[in-house]
């Protein structure tokens, strides 16, 4: 362009506002606001529109909604597309309480603040604006208008129509089109050519960025649904979506890398993106955490460290981390000691649907050697006031305290009413009453209904009743109902949960002498896994099967080691085989 033209170009209207927003891209935000705010008193709609996003996006001047939404507002009274769908999105996130757009001549308050305040959204004017951008061709303006008809009030509400305009945002480019459409196509999918397709848009939507999508393709990727199921594929879509704050793929990737799913295991990343995800407010996250710090790893145990994780999740009703915070309030550990504030989270626990905070409140809080009288009898009267309204986990910790004594005498009878009440929904009453039926403790012996509860209980998954019913099964004890192929699948099923005396019980299973197939590899595996976690007997098993190659393989170094473990825990055959072991191994100087 020659300097003249330039020079014409700069006399007019439009000419002008091309040099003010030229300015503000360039860095010249100051001399190109000034210039396009003459424009904008003097009428003219580009410039006031680009006034209004100059303040909404506090460039070259200080941010200011009421500013903006005022310049905002006069470009789309004058038929301005883009400033239209920009008020609309303002009305749909909404305006602080009371804030009304003012209609009376700007004054360019350099100094204005921004309003601050919870915001409402009025989704009819969000409607309102949003149509007519959406008319006149504006492809966000269409996905927005997708997005209010399938989010907004009752009376504007229709999936037909949303789709529709989905379709029209996608077909123009629009990555929140291709969003908002595939998200419509997975709210009725019922087939995979359907998801297939939703996961088409999906991606079409990552090419611009939007964190939801790749949180969306994660989960997809990680279920099979829609696209070939791939774990790192997940990893890599949770991680994009991660580093656009999208707080549930952010747990999802540190998951991941916690457990080396699909990437490389790495604990200090996993770590990082764990907390990012518990400070923005993910519950399961903040538990994880405080798992990590409790069990230690690489590093010591951090129970101060753990406490606080725990505390973030539980006081966002998270069962698990209730109850572990619970654990360490009864205990002292990490923080000071309180029973009574144990007792609240391990409430907090059960209300969240913790089940496993009923064995806590019996077995842990109740029985526990370091309660003073006092504690014990303030807790037991706070257990009978809940079962007396009805409460089942307070009539299970009432019975409890009953049959253990605490805060009073034992009373098996009164114990064995309480559990009868609570065993109607708790698992733990469930296995308790069925071992008090059983052994005829407070209430009349009777070995059918004992197997009724019990069973119950380790359907329900409760490790200690699984390992229970397998016994009677193998010894046929109740009724003489032998089963030793169930009893298998029970002694697995809470082995595989990390029950030590069930891992023992498998492998003897496995080692013969059962209605099962003989498996000695199974077994020694089984043996090893109950001998590393100090199971005495477990260890005595190991030694002989190493020693006497019972699984194939030898290993008399390995076999005494184990012995020695076995011994030094009191096992009498394991003093035995050792003695048995130096005799057919004479010395070399003999």
């Amino acid at each position: 362009m020659t300097f003249k033209r330039r020079i014409a170009s700069l006399l007019s209207s439009k000419g002008k506002v091309e040099e003010g927003v030229r300015l503000m891209e360039a860095g010249d935000s100051v001399r190109g606001f000034a210039l396009l705010s003459r424009l904008a008193i003097a009428g003219d709609t580009e410039a006031s529109f680009r006034i209004g996003r100059a303040y909404l996006d506090g460039t070259g001047v200080p941010p200011s909604l009421e500013e903006g939404a005022y310049w905002m507002l006069g470009a789309a009274e004058a038929g301005h597309v883009e400033a239209a769908f920009v008020l609309a999105t303002l009305y749909t996130i909404g305006f602080p309480e009371g804030f009304e757009i003012r209609k009376t001549a700007a004054t360019f308050d350099l100094a204005a603040p921004p309003t601050l305040g919870t915001r409402h959204p009025d989704f009819h004017k969000g409607f309102h604006w949003g149509q007519i951008a959406a008319n006149a061709g504006s492809a966000d303006a269409q996905a927005l208008l997708g997005y209010i008809l399938t989010n907004g009030p009752e009376d504007l509400r229709d999936a037909v129509q949303a789709r529709a305009w989905y379709e029209r945002s996608a077909a123009a480019g629009c990555s929140q089109g291709h969003l908002g459409l595939a998200l419509a196509i997975l709210h009725q999918a019922e087939t995979d050519e359907a998801r297939t397709l939703a996961a088409h848009h999906l991606k079409e939507a990552t090419k611009g960025g939007l964190g939801t999508a790749f949180d969306i393709l994660g989960r997809m990727s990680e279920a099979g649904a829609g696209v070939p199921r791939d774990m790192g594929a997940a990893a890599r879509y949770y991680q994009q979506a991660a580093e656009r704050n999208i707080v549930g793929a952010q747990a999802r990737y540190g998951l991941f890398l916690l457990e080396g799913v699909g990437i490389e295991q790495h604990y200090g990343r996993a770590e990082t993106w764990l907390r990012r995800a518990a400070l923005n407010g993910d519950a399961e996250s903040a538990a994880l955490l405080g798992d990590l710090y409790a069990q230690g790893g690489e590093l010591p145990p951090n129970l101060m460290e753990a406490a606080n994780w725990y505390r973030l999740a539980a006081e966002q009703k998270h069962g698990g981390a209730a109850r572990a915070l619970g654990l360490l309030y009864l205990t002292g550990n990490g923080v000071h000691r309180d029973p009574e504030v144990a007792t609240h989270w391990f409430q907090v626990a059960s209300e969240a649907g913790d089940r496993h905070a009923d064995a806590d409140f019996g077995n842990l809080i109740l029985t526990g050697a370091s309660a003073t009288d006092d504690e014990k009898q303030a807790l037991k009267e706070r257990f009978e006031r809940a079962a007396e309204r009805g409460d089942l986990v307070g009539a299970f910790n009432l019975g409890v305290c009953f049959d253990q004594g605490v805060g009073g005498t034992v009373d098996s009878r009164e114990a064995a009413r309480w559990m009868q009440k609570a065993a109607d929904g708790v698992v733990n009453a469930q296995f308790w009453y069925g071992k008090m039926l059983l052994e005829g403790r407070g209430v009349q012996a009777d070995p059918t209904q004992a197997m009724h509860w019990m069973e119950k209980a380790a359907e329900a998954g409760m490790g200690e009743a699984q390992v229970a019913v397998g016994q009677l099964l193998v010894t046929g004890q109740i009724n003489g109902r032998k089963d030793h192929g169930r009893a298998m699948e029970l002694y697995r099923a809470a082995a595989e949960s990390g029950n030590v005396d069930a891992m023992f019980s498998l492998a003897a299973m496995y080692g013969g002498g059962h209605d099962v197939p003989e498996n000695r590899v199974e077994a020694q595996k089984w043996f090893m896994k109950a001998a590393q976690l100090g199971n005495g007997l477990a260890q005595l098993m190991l030694g002989r099967y190493l020693i006497r190659g019972l699984a194939g393989v030898t290993d008399l170094q390995e076999g005494r080691k184990w012995l020695e473990h076995a011994k030094a825990q009191g096992i009498a055959d394991a003093e035995a085989e050792l003695i048995n072991l130096d005799a057919a191994q004479p010395d070399e100087d003999d």
